[in-house]
């Protein structure tokens, strides 16, 4: 990309000497005047057109650390700017940042402490405070002519994508009701009776424990024999996080981040405080070791519009890279378009969404991060604890009495559930779960 500007402050200066010298050579009929009054005028055309010619070979190299990173956490870019202006003057070059950043200043190339270099760097940081998928650069290059009579700035390459996911909170261990250990993990003891011991052992391999061997089948056996390992079930649980246009109030009109870099996120102030829910409570399932599957209110993959994702169309996340996975996908995770919703969204919220929790027979916990609840939306939702160990719900609202219908609804059908505002700590929200889980258990 080329951007001409014709002239600098001292071509104008020429153009004005150029007009006067002309207008004054016609009035005296002096020669020289009018020699003066073409200097005038060719010098800054001959410096438009060298610098329009002239192209620069310079090339940049950017490198953005963290490439994935979170609200509130430092961003270190480093700038490698390789090559050398035609001209032989120096290059102002200015970095383009999205809205709502700041922190990088005008750097001069080449380096003052390596003026004959054909290589600098330059490092600036950044302090994100949104979440998004943003646009570094593009690097724009402010050249001039050695007179510093012409002016022309060119984009010097075509920038790169920052992600900036939302900060997960720490949360505090609650018992969700499925008899997991503090891992998750959930062992399945079959009760030892001796009618089948045989069944229970096997031969003593090397590493084995003394501890392990049983004696009985090892004395009938003639060999060594151990006891099996109990079979570890892997810990499952699911999260729903509810995308529906209005039930997060009235969009931003500013909007805190960038989708791609010609759009940006449908979100409110409401569905941000969402975000960190699900981003905080996704990192504390899967540091325990679940595997977590992530739907929407459709029951479908809760990220598959999201361009930051890796694979939209994921639902089932696990292993030690899958908090950074969720957090990733949630950069850029925003309310549904109205134009994804042809029914009212109260029918399909709990039709498909039940369908689909039904189908997985997934026995674990079912947390649910929803929008303001009408009681019939509650009523639906309630509905899809069934096949869950323990249902939690956080009903996102302006003021916890707007949720106080929905809240009874959802704890007479069994399920946890608490009211987060805006304002309110995630983690003060969780940790209310718990003490209904031990109101309720008292109660029985």
């Amino acid at each position: 990309m080329f951007a001409l500007r014709p002239l600098r402050p001292r071509g104008w200066l020429l153009v004005i000497f150029g007009v006067l010298a002309l207008l004054l050579a016609a009035y005296f009929g002096r020669r020289d005047l009018l020699m003066v009054a073409v200097f005038c005028f060719l010098l800054p055309v001959a410096a438009c057109l060298g610098i329009y010619a002239l192209r620069p070979g310079v090339s940049v190299q950017r490198h953005i650390s963290p490439s994935l990173s979170q609200v509130g956490l430092a961003v270190n870019v480093t700038l490698e700017v390789r090559g050398s202006n035609p001209g032989g003057s120096r290059i102002r070059l200015v970095e383009t940042l999205p809205p709502g950043f700041n922190g990088a200043r005008p750097f001069s190339f080449p380096q003052p402490v390596v003026p004959h270099g054909r290589l600098s760097r330059y490092h600036y940081e950044l302090h994100p405070r949104h979440r998004g998928v943003f646009t570094l650069g593009p690097l724009k290059g402010h050249f001039t002519d050695p007179f510093d009579v012409a002016f022309a700035q060119r984009a010097l390459d075509a920038g790169d994508l920052l992600t900036v996911a939302p900060a997960a909170v720490e949360l505090p261990a609650i018992s969700l009701g499925d008899s997991r250990g503090n891992d998750g993990s959930q062992a399945s003891r079959s009760p030892a009776h001796a009618s089948h011991d045989d069944a229970m052992a096997r031969e003593y391999r090397h590493g084995d424990p003394l501890r392990r061997v049983h004696w009985p089948v090892t004395a009938r056996a003639g060999k060594l024999m151990v006891r099996a390992e109990e079979s570890v079930t892997t810990p499952e649980a699911a999260l729903i996080l509810d995308q529906r246009p209005g039930a997060f109030g009235p969009e931003l009109a500013a909007n805190p981040g960038e989708a791609d870099s010609s759009g940006s996120l449908r979100t409110t102030a409401l569905f941000e405080t969402a975000v960190v829910a699900a981003v905080s409570v996704a990192s504390h399932l899967l540091e325990r070791g679940y595997t977590l599957r992530i739907l929407d209110q459709l029951g479908q993959p809760a990220f598959s519009s999201s361009p930051s994702a890796a694979n939209p169309e994921q639902e089932d996340f696990a292993g030690p890279t899958a908090a950074l996975e969720v957090s990733a996908a949630l950069a850029a995770v925003e309310l549904a378009g109205v134009h994804t919703v042809t029914v009212p969204h109260r029918e399909p919220f709990a039709e498909s969404l039940a369908h689909k929790l039904q189908q997985s027979r997934r026995r674990g916990p079912l947390v649910a991060i929803t929008g303001t609840l009408s009681a019939q939306e509650a009523l639906l939702l309630a509905g899809t604890s069934e096949q869950s160990a323990g249902a939690y719900a956080l009903v996102l609202c302006h003021d916890t009495a707007d949720a106080g219908e929905a809240l009874e609804i959802l704890r007479r059908a069994g399920w946890q559930a608490a009211a987060l505002t805006r304002h309110s700590p995630v983690e003060d929200a969780w940790a209310q779960l718990e003490s209904e889980t031990l109101h309720l258990g008292g109660g029985r």
